[in-house]
């Protein structure tokens, strides 16, 4: 799976809920996609997850986050504040890869996602989502 981003030199900044964290990722990712692994949907309760990958060495962070073994081969850190999902480490299956949950980026809009991955995993009801009636804004507060 590569859907490499265009811009090499792109430089990509976000952070957790509350500021605590900061990061910055620098040229070109990996892979961007939308995890629908029935892991990542508990941990971070959400019907999927958007990842979007760099090297090790192209992610800076500020901040302090903690650590979670969500597998014995997998870890998951979050802002020890306010416990923002932020990044996926497997070394054994993404050696050198950090996966950023692509939620946190300050510029969600600039890299979109270029697949679906575990969709074996994938909730049903998401085949009808674009059924589904849409609000400007939260319904009857418009």
């Amino acid at each position: 799976m590569t859907d490499p981003i265009p811009d090499p030199a792109a430089i990509r900044t976000g952070g957790c809920h509350c500021g605590a964290v900061r990061y910055v990722a620098t040229g070109q990712a990996a892979h961007h996609a939308l995890c629908h692994c029935s892991d990542c949907r508990r941990w971070s309760g959400a019907p999927m997850v958007g990842w979007i990958a760099f090297r090790e060495e192209q992610l800076t962070v500020t901040g302090d986050t903690r650590s979670y073994a969500s597998s014995a081969l997998a870890t998951r850190d979050f802002c020890g504040r306010c416990g923002t999902g932020l990044f996926y480490r497997n070394p054994t299956y993404l050696p050198g890869i950090v996966d950023i949950q692509s939620g946190t980026l300050d510029d969600q809009a600039g890299d979109p996602p270029g697949a679906h991955i575990m969709v074996k995993d994938r909730v049903g009801w998401l085949d009808d989502i674009d059924a589904l009636p849409r609000f400007v804004t939260y319904p009857g507060v418009d």
